[in-house]
């Protein structure tokens, strides 16, 4: 086989490997690197989306940063989600698991009572606890009163209202459900017999069994929710919205956050930036900010997945 053919054969592998690799290589371009490309470009510049863009340096980096009063608020609101929303959904989802996984008789009814909450849409199930959830005719508040515990404000106090988006996701913790069955129903019962063989409790064949060989899953379980909540926008937003009273008044202003910023997130700041003040450029930076949030959480996850899967040896 001489030279010339053997580049032409190298060639066509290219050429076939790049035709194949093109759906992926367009729709990452125009769906993620342009727009990633076009928010740093923006984050420089004077822009409201009417007039030409203008290029001001660090101005918007400095506003955002420096002198606007609600980046703060919304940036300590979602760490908060990602630290305690994230963990009591993979706690509970893989509680949930092993509960229906162990039951014997109508194990079939409680998975799918389990499962139904997270096909609710999101907008309809905020909407649900809101109501719930609401301090003066709730059912939930008028239970408490009656069992003589306090009644919290939920949705309308500030120290109550992450508690209770956090409720409204552990609420639908359905789909972390079937991902946890599914990988406690592969742990191989040999392994299991081992360890009662060798006279373990019920403790120790979970920290020693289960969790090595299901640690590949909570390690995606935990990535996913910090990538999702990460993105949290929809249900504190309604949320806000619905127990300040505002949804009811069509065309009324909203700034989100109710009650007193305790709501806001890195998304919602994006939003508010961009499509209330019509201030691009610093919209850009908040979303730069929570890309660059979401990649460093994703890191760290990832570096420390050798000792996730090595826990319980």
């Amino acid at each position: 086989m001489t030279v010339r053919t053997l580049r032409a054969k190298r060639t066509r592998g290219a050429l076939r490997t790049v035709a194949f690799l093109s759906p992926w290589l367009v729709g990452s371009g125009v769906f993620f690197a342009y727009p990633l490309v076009s928010a740093v470009y923006f984050s420089f510049m004077d822009y409201d989306g009417f007039r030409a863009p203008v290029f001001n340096g660090l101005e918007n980096w400095r506003y955002v940063l420096a002198d606007y009063p609600a980046f703060w608020p919304s940036m300590a609101n979602t760490l908060w989600l990602v630290a305690v929303m994230v963990t009591c959904r993979v706690v509970f989802g893989l509680g949930v698991g092993l509960l229906v996984t162990r039951i014997k008789t109508g194990a079939g009814v409680f998975r799918t009572l389990f499962y139904l909450p997270c096909l609710a849409p999101p907008v309809a199930a905020t909407l649900g606890f809101v109501f719930l959830l609401n301090p003066g005719t709730g059912p939930v508040n008028a239970i408490l009163a009656d069992l003589g515990l306090p009644a919290p404000g939920w949705f309308n106090d500030p120290a109550w209202s992450k508690p209770a988006l956090t409720v409204l996701a552990v609420w639908g913790v359905g789909d972390l459900m079937v991902i946890f069955m599914a990988a406690l129903l592969d742990v191989p019962k040999e392994q299991y017999e081992a360890a009662e063989l060798d006279g373990a409790s019920a403790r120790q064949r979970f920290r020693h069994v289960t969790l090595p060989n299901i640690s590949p899953i909570v390690l995606f379980a935990v990535v996913t929710g910090v990538i999702q909540t990460m993105q949290y926008y929809t249900q504190p937003l309604v949320a806000g919205k619905v127990a300040s009273g505002v949804i009811g008044n069509s065309g009324q202003q909203f700034e989100p956050g109710y009650p007193e910023k305790s709501t806001l997130t890195l998304p919602q700041l994006v939003h508010n930036l961009g499509f209330q003040r019509f201030d691009y450029g610093s919209a850009c930076v908040v979303a730069l900010v929570l890309f660059a949030l979401s990649m460093a959480f994703t890191a760290l996850l990832m570096r420390r997945r050798g000792g996730l899967l090595q826990a319980g040896d």
